[in-house]
């Protein structure tokens, strides 16, 4: 036991003796109910043919055994590169499901189901020559409906010849991405309509029990109208599915168009409620809720994706939504995504939790952490906290959120130079009826300078290529290594500690018994 006595302390200048602010009690034997892992349902990616990559592979394996999510929607599963389906030259239909067996092979093996997006359409049975993305993806209506189904359901059976009809019977079917939005569908609400239903009705004549819904609309468009229709013409409908994002602008692609943060640091979280409500008023119950795409921005080269404000950004909003969808999909994991090309720069704000080197940004901690707390959440009355229980272990993620709104800033500007942290002052964390015995504390901290690795990159100048001494250095900037251990003895059964912080810092604290 003398070892244990000896531990190492870290960072000990983060801690104070100023009167704390804020004050988080908690009391270990008052149970408020299982922590809700609705955050770690789902997460986003790129397109199909990019899960085909080695890079990404082993990119995924790492978020999936530290951030744990359980379920994995992309685009692009019908799109040319996947080679899904063709017409011979005497007009026959060929369907090839190589590459989807590929992909979904690989998501299975590592325990992620996919999160089937049924997009975009095929070159053959498109009815137009739009596209979107610089990977050209079609998005007009099928030419043949009739055909389109046929698709869907071919497809569907494939998978459960493949893969089982017990395990399909988990997965979810999603029509399409989008529709609402111009960029990703030429026709009107009323095609899309019929897209749905024939992509509904092909899923269920495999299995009626298999799960099927829409309309994965941008900003919760179509919603209640998407409700009334497959209500009034007994289309299957299962959960809805909708997107939201924390910017003013347009579609941006390529990184070129002004984009702003709204006022409002809610927005999503306000529009995840306001889907609920119209499902409460629709028809048709119960439905889940799943907002199968957000994130603070929908630019892929917005640089407060990169940044430490937009961890504690994720933190606010999974707060905020955590009793109300069934899942909340972050828009993607990795920065291995080519809507607007191949990446050019290291860090070029995309949306991933790690960027195209696999180093982790502030945001890919939020999962780890929220992945690490208990199954058991402890009654708390401090919003900015989870604080959660495992046998006789406790866990903590405490952070501050200053929305750093800037007003006539573009983020492009703004988020793309260093912002220092203000100081907030000092909290207390204090757990109290605990068991008597040893414990040791480990305490882990991401924000300004702390598992940083874009400010660390600023410091860099900002370069253009990565040559592997940086990466290096860049990597070692955001580790997952505490920055505080210690031993302690609790006889009278409360546990408190005093660190001080700074704006958006995040704190995951663990107290384990050892005896």
């Amino acid at each position: 036991m003398k070892h244990l006595f000896a531990l190492l302390f870290f960072g000990c200048s983060f801690w104070s003796l100023a009167q704390p602010n804020r004050i988080i009690n908690i009391d270990f034997n008052e149970v408020e109910g299982l922590h809700n892992k609705s955050f770690r349902k789902s997460v986003g990616a790129g397109r199909a043919y990019e899960g085909l990559r080695a890079d990404w592979q082993h990119q995924l394996a790492m978020v999936k055994e530290e951030c744990g999510f359980e379920f994995m929607r992309l685009h692009g599963i019908f799109h040319e590169d996947m080679a899904v389906y063709s017409k011979s030259e005497d007009g026959q239909t060929i369907y090839n499901w190589q590459y989807v067996d590929k992909l979904y092979d690989f998501l299975l093996s590592i325990g992620i189901k996919p999160f089937v997006e049924l997009s975009f359409m095929p070159k053959a049975l498109a009815s137009g020559e739009q596209t979107i993305f610089w990977w050209n993806s079609n998005v007009t209506p099928p030419n043949d409906y009739n055909a389109y189904g046929n698709l869907i359901q071919n497809f569907t059976e494939h998978l459960v010849e493949r893969y089982g009809e017990e395990e399909v019977g988990t997965w979810y079917f999603e029509v399409w991405n989008e529709p609402n939005h111009g960029g990703f569908f030429s026709g009107s609400m009323e095609e899309y309509f019929k897209m749905y239903r024939a992509a509904a009705t092909a899923i269920k004549s495999v299995n009626q029990t298999y799960k099927v819904g829409g309309p994965a609309s941008a900003g919760a468009g179509w919603i209640e109208e998407f409700i009334d229709y497959c209500a009034s013409n007994k289309v299957p409908l299962d959960f809805i599915s909708s997107h939201e994002y924390g910017v003013l602008g347009v579609l941006d692609v390529y990184g070129v168009r002004r984009i702003q943060m709204v006022k409002d640091p809610n927005r999503v979280a306000n529009s995840v409620a306001q889907v609920a409500q119209w499902i409460n008023e629709g028809k048709i119950k119960p439905l889940e809720v799943h907002f199968t795409e957000w994130s603070s921005s929908y630019s892929p080269r917005d640089a407060v994706h990169d940044t430490y404000q937009n961890a504690t950004y994720v933190l606010n909003t999974l707060k905020f939504s955590e009793d109300i969808a069934t899942s909340m999909s972050y828009w993607t994991f990795t920065d291995i995504f080519e809507e607007g090309g191949p990446p050019v720069t290291p860090f070029h704000g995309g949306f991933g939790l790690l960027n195209v080197q696999g180093i982790k940004k502030p945001t890919y901690y939020v999962y780890k952490y929220l992945n690490q707390l208990g199954s058991a959440e402890l009654k708390n009355k401090d919003f900015n906290s989870w604080v959660c229980k495992e046998g006789s272990d406790v866990q903590a993620l405490v952070w501050d959120f200053s929305y750093l709104y800037a007003k006539n800033r573009f983020n492009q500007t703004f988020y793309a130079n260093e912002v220092p942290a203000k100081n907030k002052g000092a909290m207390e964390i204090v757990v109290k009826n605990l068991a008597k015995g040893i414990y040791v504390l480990e305490i882990y901290k991401t924000g300004y300078r702390q598992n940083d690795p874009y400010t660390a990159y600023i410091d860099l100048g900002k370069p253009s290529q990565l040559n592997a001494r940086q990466v290096d250095y860049l990597m070692k900037k955001s580790a997952a290594v505490p920055i505080l251990t210690e031993v302690h003895q609790i006889d009278s059964g409360t546990f408190s500690k005093t660190l001080e912080y700074r704006e958006n810092d995040i704190f995951f604290l663990t107290l384990r018994k050892i005896n």
